[in-house]
């Protein structure tokens, strides 16, 4: 795993650390991000993982790894997202999400975001920094792939801006694409 990209971590905050959900091993990926990382240089209290209900009952044992459900289309979605919320309201805390809400391509252009990330913004009470990882995995001439986890800094809840953040996010994980993939241009766009 190959982490691009210095992202200043701001004391006193707690943190979301979002990535595109391309499949099975993301949550390894961003757990590594967690402890190599992340916990190095601001230690962490407690780590959360927002996760689809279906997939808790699939993987038992996500309830041991700090994961709480949520139903997308049913009421108790709200429940969910004011947890969330809670968590990320007391410093140290991270809460680890995926804003597609479903499985793409590691090698999609653009990320299309479900409102969660800011339903659960909208609702921290004090300060909290969004992070996000762009992962894309190479083969290139080895028989096992390698992760490149590309790091951006998303600002803070205090200043989210949703439109922005998208767009941000899109921006970068694009070019994030660009500088590990053998990437083109379509001769006929």
């Amino acid at each position: 795993m190959i982490i691009n990209g210095d992202v200043e971590i701001k004391p006193g905050h707690s943190y979301i650390l979002m990535s595109n959900h391309f499949g099975y091993l993301d949550g390894f990926f961003v757990y590594y991000l967690c402890f190599k990382w992340l916990n190095k240089k601001q230690k962490l209290k407690g780590l959360y993982t927002m996760s689809v209900k279906k997939q808790m009952e699939k993987n038992w044992w996500l309830k041991y790894c700090g994961s709480f459900s949520v139903e997308p289309g049913k009421r108790s979605v709200d429940e969910s997202l004011t947890y969330a919320a809670s968590l990320l309201s007391k410093p140290g805390n991270i809460l680890l999400y995926f804003p597609q809400g479903n499985l793409e391509s590691s090698h999609i252009r653009y990320i299309e975001f479900k409102d969660g990330i800011y339903e659960i913004v909208k609702r921290i009470n004090g300060n909290c920094q969004l992070i996000w990882s762009s992962n894309v995995l190479e083969y290139f001439e080895s028989t096992k792939p390698t992760a490149y986890l590309n790091l951006l800094d998303c600002g803070t809840n205090q200043e989210f801006d949703f439109e922005v953040f998208k767009q941000k996010v899109n921006e970068h994980h694009l070019l994030s694409m660009k500088k590990t993939v053998r990437y083109t241009k379509d001769p006929r766009a």
